[in-house]
């Protein structure tokens, strides 16, 4: 049986992650493509040279053509200005959107059948960006956001509870930044309500970290922003996507009419499979919960509208 093919647009930090991410779990063969010359060939040729130690005989490629991407099975967008610290998601707007609006064209026509996962930030303007340049269907691009906050999330939970990680279930809501909206209503250790584990007080301070998660990794970085977590998280969304599991994860997708909220990208939970979006799943909200979503959406509208997507 043939392997999946992936293409990842950006062979920075984020990019080059999920490339070799693919290879170590051995999903797919990888094309690496960016318009710096030399930089995709050159990462990918030494992922090319693990193969033999960790095990893998998938395809490392590094390109500047996108007619090397042709065919592919999915596409991930990760090129983009990176955020400096000081410097808004919303600061990047103008910048990206030029850079998406430019990749997305050329991948949507060398492998129109693909499913778009998209990662450059301003997340979900970005992912709109994409959606309008593609003309994909729906179900077939979304964004990379949900995974990581929830990540970010659950392990903050861990760590005060000094518990397993994968004993914390719950997931973040709404945009990538700011607005975004933890729900520790839904949020269980082993099934025990949080809130039955600790103080109101110590589950709001970790909610606010969660919202500002990628900004402490910027301001302690200095230069560039979070990489390992980010590519974690979009493997985790095409292992669910290649091995059809039918996952419920948080993702950035097209809202048209759920949660009341129309023509707008926004996290929400979904059933990801071998389509890509293959439902979206509904939960009863608190009014709090419903106003805080709803926000979310509005500053995404916000954004859209300038870059007119």
């Amino acid at each position: 049986m043939a392997r999946k093919k992936v293409t990842v647009i950006g062979s920075g930090n984020v990019g080059a992650s999920v490339a070799m991410r693919l290879a170590i779990k051995q999903m797919a063969d990888v094309v690496l493509i960016d318009i710096l010359e030399g930089i995709p060939q050159g990462k990918a040729l030494d992922m090319h040279e693990a193969g033999p130690i960790d095990d893998y005989d998938n395809k490392i490629t590094g390109t500047n053509d996108y007619a090397d991407t042709a065919d592919s099975d999915l596409v991930v967008m990760t090129a983009g200005f990176p955020r400096k610290p000081g410097m808004s998601r919303d600061d990047l707007l103008r910048a990206n959107y030029e850079v998406v609006n430019g990749a997305i064209s050329q991948a949507a026509k060398q492998s129109p059948e693909a499913i778009l996962i998209v990662v450059t930030n301003p997340l979900d303007a970005m992912v709109q960006t994409a959606f309008r340049v593609s003309g994909f269907p729906k179900h077939r691009v979304l964004g990379m956001a949900g995974v990581l906050d929830t990540a970010r999330y659950r392990t903050f939970i861990a760590e005060a509870l000094s518990v397993s990680v994968r004993d914390v279930q719950g997931f973040v809501l709404g945009g990538h930044g700011d607005t975004m909206v933890p729900v520790p209503r839904y949020t269980t250790v082993a099934g025990i309500p949080v809130g039955d584990l600790m103080p109101r007080e110590q589950l709001e301070a970790i909610v606010k970290r969660t919202r500002n998660g990628g900004a402490e990794i910027v301001n302690l970085l200095k230069s560039g922003s979070a990489y390992y977590a980010p590519a974690a998280a979009v493997v985790e969304m095409i292992d669910a996507i290649f091995k059809d599991r039918k996952r419920i994860l948080p993702c950035a997708a097209y809202l048209e009419g759920e949660y009341g909220i129309h023509d707008v990208f926004v996290g929400v939970p979904v059933k990801l499979g071998a389509c890509g979006i293959e439902q979206i799943v509904e939960i009863m909200l608190t009014p709090e919960e419903q106003a805080a979503l709803e926000k979310s959406a509005a500053a995404v509208r916000e954004l859209a509208a300038i870059i007119g997507v």
